[in-house]
């Protein structure tokens, strides 16, 4: 399924997981190739920093212009390398094309502020700056929007990347900077291909790159985290989360059964907001579980590529067997699977994993407690809404939560009480161009999107300039002064 882990591998092997058939291969980059992209990087650094906001938006903007022209085979290659069903990824592609356009304005549209000045003969002015060498190492279940958050940002910031596409989805990635970067100057945009113990600590450690961005688990975010700590460098780190999904009394369970089902099932259940936890009314319980299972029921598997797919393979057999573990460490905790629970057998090849309802979960069992990333929907009764924020709050991640309800005065204890960094309230899972996504907790302190999205590609400068050139009363000496 992906490369060996070994630089010793000359290319690395891209396989389409709905049919398991090799789709293409890309260079294994070697430490040196590392090495001469962040150094491209770091010395074109300057005069992309020095180019003018507005020459900037333009170059962004031609290549979400690119982008549109070359839609077309870009949704068909996320589709073969990822698996997600074609209107996802069409849906992928839109936010990849209006994140380049969004951050192309944004960009030049301030660098920083005035502030009120202590005397007449001063000015205060905080100014933002670009760090210099980005990093931007990428995960394969949006191989695209994940680059767009990143890149877009840090290009309009005045920065210089090197991007790391995931090992299992590094082929539409190349294609878009063949066919739609390629316009930047030189050195501005570099890729490097690989595995993360290897390409990506030397991209981590490489002196000249001062800044991280990252999306992927918590755990090689930590270790981002140690390897990036004795230079300081800027962490832009989002991992993950477990977010749950509050059912209130007042909802339709027709509509509930429909928007759970895209929370949870929406790429295999492979989006780092999918909802993981579920926590229905113990008064409604039944009504609201019929609905829920008798909508799963509907939903045809199989291949993205095919236009009648509701939900396509995983990724892969080791993100399977994690499902699958979850699903059974759940039974054998004294949950009841409902629908699926297990591998379909109508197909031979592809990771696929049936859509899965459970009922009886607490919060001791790993499928409440851990990052499944899959197929699940487990069903968790609360007495009373406030046991049920305490139940979303009973987690290490805060990433985001979901609620139902047309109840105002349920929807502003549910956004002030959680603990979590997007609350979506009768719309899962919908995005803001202008309004920062990111965690809390576990799930990382970086903001993607809006004004932080770009702000987390800058540091700050403050600049005291008095105009007067004359000693101050107030220097040395100290003692009496005539």
């Amino acid at each position: 399924m992906s490369a060996k882990s070994s630089t010793a591998v000359k290319e690395i092997e891209v396989f389409n997981p709905a049919t398991e058939e090799k789709l293409g291969a890309v260079p294994y980059s070697t430490t040196d190739d590392v090495v001469k992209a962040v150094e491209a990087a770091e010395s074109n650094f300057k005069r992309w920093k020095d180019t003018s906001a507005n020459v900037r938006a333009e170059l962004l903007h031609g290549a979400a212009d690119k982008m549109r022209k070359h839609q077309k085979k870009l949704i068909e290659l996320l589709t073969l390398e990822q698996g997600k069903p074609v209107p996802e990824n069409e849906e992928e592609m839109e936010w990849v094309i209006n994140t380049f356009d969004y951050y192309a304005e944004l960009g030049r549209h301030e660098r920083g502020r005035v502030l009120p000045s202590n005397e007449p003969s001063q000015l205060n002015i905080v100014v933002k700056e670009p760090f210099g060498v980005v990093a931007c190492i990428l995960p394969w279940n949006y191989p695209l929007l994940l680059l767009a958050w990143k890149v877009a940002p840090a290009l309009a910031a005045g920065n210089t990347v090197v991007i790391k596409p995931s090992e299992l989805t590094p082929l539409s990635t190349m294609y878009m900077m063949e066919h739609c970067l390629d316009e930047f100057p030189k050195g501005v945009i570099n890729v490097v291909n690989g595995l993360g113990p290897d390409v990506g600590e030397t991209l981590v450690k490489h002196p000249a790159v001062r800044a991280i961005a990252f999306t992927g688990s918590v755990a090689t975010g930590q270790r981002i985290a140690s390897l990036a700590a004795p230079a300081m460098k800027k962490l832009h780190l989002e991992l993950g989360g477990k977010d749950a999904f509050v059912i209130a009394e007042d909802a339709d369970p027709e509509v509930t059964a429909k928007a759970l089902a895209y929370s949870a099932l929406a790429n295999a259940g492979q989006v780092c907001t999918s909802t993981e936890r579920v926590y229905i009314p113990q008064k409604r319980k039944k009504e609201f579980t019929e609905a829920i299972v008798e909508f799963v029921k509907k939903l045809k598997i199989g291949p993205g590529i095919e236009p009648t797919t509701d939900i396509g393979p995983m990724i892969g057999p080791t993100f399977r067997d994690k499902v699958a573990n979850h699903v059974e460490d759940a039974r054998a905790h004294g949950a009841k699977v409902l629908i699926g629970g297990s591998v379909p057998k109508n197909f031979d090849k592809g990771y696929y994993f049936e859509p899965t309802v459970l009922v009886d979960v607490d919060h001791s069992m790993k499928i409440m407690k851990e990052e499944t990333f899959g197929p699940t929907i487990p069903l968790m009764e609360y007495k009373s809404f406030e046991q049920a924020i305490d139940y979303v709050n009973d987690s290490e991640f805060g990433l985001g939560a979901c609620l139902l309800s047309s109840d105002p005065m349920k929807a502003k204890l549910f956004f002030e009480d959680v603990k979590a960094g997007t609350i979506w309230i009768n719309d899962p899972l919908t995005d803001n161009y202008a309004g920062p996504f990111g965690g809390m907790k576990l799930s990382g302190g970086a903001r993607e999107l809006g004004q932080e999205g770009l702000d987390g590609f800058r540091e700050v400068k403050h600049v005291h300039w008095e105009f007067a050139t004359s000693a101050k009363s107030y220097w040395f000496p100290y003692g009496k002064k005539g």
